[in-house]
């Protein structure tokens, strides 16, 4: 059955695999992106797959949510499926982290989550069904120097998704995390050769991993069948980490 699926951060790399593999399935996307080009190139991607849905601008840097989620529920339908998969990272040694770059970084990854679940699960509650999913990662469970703060907000998602699904798990919605490992896209093209050979040499499958990857678990949890999976975190990694 078509379900309506909001998506954060959808114009790149793991988010525009998350748009092509929902609206291949048949389902209304709208996603977001921080600038009007990245919207429009969502909204392009929809059309060209003969989907429905949009693209839309939202900075979640912002304290604009309220004004955005007010506009939206004004114009388009409210989701079934909730997918907050937007991320920034300020990568540092602990030490030299600034104050913005903490705040930054947590506002996006991990209160952003907060106010857009919270406002989008009402109506989940009221039809007595729902999906929502944070694209969380490998780093949350395992730490990793410099990503302190970006390690602290994907821990913090685990803590969320727990703790939500226990309280909406009679309401026939189900609260899940993905957790990426390294995946090959743009906020990965940065990382240096040397630490990218010992990456590619710690997991047991010998292959990085790419967006479809993360596409296709998300896409299973949003399912029917997976309708008795909930609190969980699906680690997506080739055996980088196995908990």
């Amino acid at each position: 059955m078509t379900k309506v699926v909001f998506i954060t951060g959808g114009s790149r790399g793991i988010g525009s695999a998350l748009v092509k593999q929902f609206v291949s399935s048949g389902h209304s996307v709208f996603a977001t992106s921080t600038s009007n080009s990245g919207a429009e190139a969502i909204t392009r991607q929809i059309d060209a797959l003969n989907g429905e849905g949009k693209g839309l601008i939202l900075d979640l840097k912002k304290n604009n949510l309220s004004d955005f989620i007010a506009k939206y529920t004004a114009e388009f339908p409210l989701p079934d499926i909730l997918i907050n998969n937007a991320a920034i990272v300020r990568d540092n040694l602990f030490i030299r982290i600034s104050d913005s770059d903490w705040e930054d970084v947590l506002q996006v990854n991990l209160t952003a989550c907060f106010k857009l679940t919270k406002s989008f699960i009402r109506p989940m509650l009221k039809k007595r069904w729902g999906r929502v999913i944070f694209i969380s990662s490998v780093v949350g469970l395992t730490g990793n120097v410099g990503q302190s703060n970006y390690a602290a907000t994907k821990a913090g998602l685990s803590g969320l998704c727990k703790s939500l699904a226990r309280e909406v798990g009679n309401r026939g919605i189900t609260v899940n995390c993905v957790a990426p490992g390294y995946i090959e896209t743009d906020m990965t093209k940065k990382v240096g050769q040397e630490i990218k050979d010992a990456l590619y040499n710690s997991i047991p499958m010998r292959k990085f991993g790419c967006p479809d990857d993360i596409a296709y678990a998300t896409l299973f949890l949003s399912s029917d069948q997976a309708s008795y999976i909930t609190g969980n975190t699906l680690n997506v990694n080739g055996g980088m980490f196995m908990p």
